[in-house]
């Protein structure tokens, strides 16, 4: 079980990424662990509820998944 200092330089890391370049969240994490030689299993046990909410919201943006509630295309 990872620690919350491990999930929360992994979060950081993530973040930065997705700050610097144009990854999504999803390829962001793929690519850090490409980077780092990091199991893609091993890198799921550190995503926080943060990161998850953000990658949800991020997925359901580009219709990857069906998001929980109906919103306006405004």
């Amino acid at each position: 079980m990872p620690t919350k200092d491990e999930m929360m330089k992994f979060a950081l890391a993530i973040e930065g990424m997705v700050a610097n370049t144009d990854y999504t969240y999803l390829e962001a994490i793929c690519e850090y662990c490409k980077q780092t030689e990091l199991e893609i299993e091993v890198a799921a046990t550190l995503v926080n509820p943060n990161l998850k909410s953000k990658m949800q919201e991020q997925a359901e943006k580009y219709n990857l998944i069906k998001g929980k509630s109906n919103r306006l295309p405004i």
